[in-house]
């Protein structure tokens, strides 16, 4: 389960999603975010479904990252379906059992949760797949940039979210391999009760955060070696610049959101 953990990975490609500007990006993803948000039905959750395989087919992604990104959340999909069933009660009465029934109503929300939130999941996860660090933390920073005249420092937080969602895949290597480790001695962390398995991730907790201090210190070190001092007088070797794909990019991204507002109005699922 651990290895599945994909969020903060950039694979390289030469498609079209690739070589967008990674400010767009950031526009993208979250008028996409935006767009399963306000859709209400069905038909107009498939149009958010359906734009985000376009995107998924141009960026030539391979499926079996696609299924890698949702697997860690397959418990929170679970949970969201099952407080989706029990305690929405609008629609006719399927099932009743104690104190809860289920019902079309409540069949119709889960099912629809559960689409959303992997939609949600797989859409946001292209940013990343897409998109090397150092552009990431270039765009991050020209966008906050009006921030800074409240002496907010924009650089230092862009390059702290670029550093920690950069990491997520060490770490998550990290502790594989130390649940391995302990696993080889002996460790029984499947069975007992939940305090007895929450006891046995202590061992892995311990030099899990001891690992990460110091790669921190030897991150910290490179940089001071290679005179890093923030942001101010620092230039870049490739500069961002929009172009026409990134335009026609956002006109259809905002095409499909209207698509999905005018779904909702006619509502016709």
């Amino acid at each position: 389960m651990i290895k599945d953990i994909t969020i903060g990975q950039f694979f390289p490609g030469k498609s079209i999603v690739h070589r967008l500007d990674p400010r767009i990006k950031l526009l993208l993803t979250v008028i996409y975010i935006v767009m399963l948000f306000i859709a209400d039905t069905f038909l107009g959750l498939f149009t958010g479904v359906v734009f985000l395989a376009a995107a998924y087919v141009i960026s030539q992604i391979p499926l079996k990252m696609i299924l890698k990104s949702v697997k860690p959340i397959v418990p929170l999909i679970i949970f969201t379906g099952i407080l989706n069933l029990f305690f929405i009660s609008t629609g006719e009465t399927l099932i009743k059992f104690w104190i809860f029934r289920i019902t079309t109503g409540s069949i119709k929300t889960a099912v629809f949760m559960i689409v959303r939130i992997i939609a949600l999941i797989i859409g946001t996860s292209l940013l990343t797949y897409t998109t090397s660090p150092i552009a990431l933390t270039d765009a991050i920073e020209r966008v906050l940039s009006p921030l800074k005249k409240i002496k907010l420092p924009v650089h230092e937080v862009a390059m702290m979210m670029t550093i920690a969602l950069r990491f997520i895949p060490t770490l998550v290597e990290e502790t594989d391999k130390i649940t391995m480790a302990q696993k080889a001695r002996g460790a029984d962390m499947e069975s007992g009760s939940l305090i007895k398995r929450a006891k046995a991730l202590i061992p892995i907790l311990i030099p899990l955060f001891v690992s990460a201090f110091r790669r921190a210190e030897e991150l910290a070190m490179a940089m001071e070696c290679r005179c890093y001092h923030g942001g101010e007088g620092r230039t870049r070797l490739k500069q961002l610049h929009c172009e026409p794909r990134d335009i026609y990019a956002v006109i259809i991204s905002a095409a499909f959101t209207a698509l999905v507002i005018i779904i909702d109005r006619v509502n016709i699922f």
